[in-house]
């Protein structure tokens, strides 16, 4: 697959396990569920929390463990986050351009990456409203209008 604003295709990718099948060795459902839930309430992302527990407690992949991903389990046990991770670490990248920018104001380089994040945070914040999961009076503030 293409790379939103460049003409190459990605090519680092982690290898998924070959089966969906909930391996012989893994934890049992409720050790995971309330493995997901304790680190939820600890203020770790979903990604994170797969992170760990592929790395700690070798789970390869939940949701053929389980039958619902780990946002689903999040939601359920009401540890939803208010902006969705790929929204919100958008937001950090680009507050930390912002950062960046006004300390070394002559790098043109970086206005242009913090165009193309900015423009990445409008279609998503876009789908979100369209789907619900942000609320349509949510609005990012562009600060390349202000540095032009």
């Amino acid at each position: 697959m293409a790379r939103t604003h460049a003409h190459t295709h990605g090519k680092s990718h982690s290898i998924r396990p070959t089966s969906k099948n909930a391996p012989s060795w893994a934890i049992d459902s409720q050790e995971i569920i309330k493995q997901i839930v304790e680190f939820g309430k600890d203020g770790m992302t979903a990604s994170e929390i797969g992170l760990r527990l592929r790395d700690e407690f070798a789970v390869p992949l939940v949701k053929p463990i389980i039958g619902k991903t780990i946002t689903q389990i999040m939601q359920e046990n009401d540890i939803q986050r208010a902006m969705p991770e790929d929204l919100e670490r958008l937001v950090r990248k680009a507050l930390g351009l912002q950062k960046h920018l006004n300390v070394h104001n002559s790098d043109k380089r970086n206005v242009r990456s913090l165009e193309l994040i900015e423009s990445k945070i409008h279609r998503l914040s876009r789908y979100y409203k369209k789907t619900g999961k942000v609320t349509k009076s949510w609005k990012y503030a562009s600060v390349i209008a202000k540095l032009e």
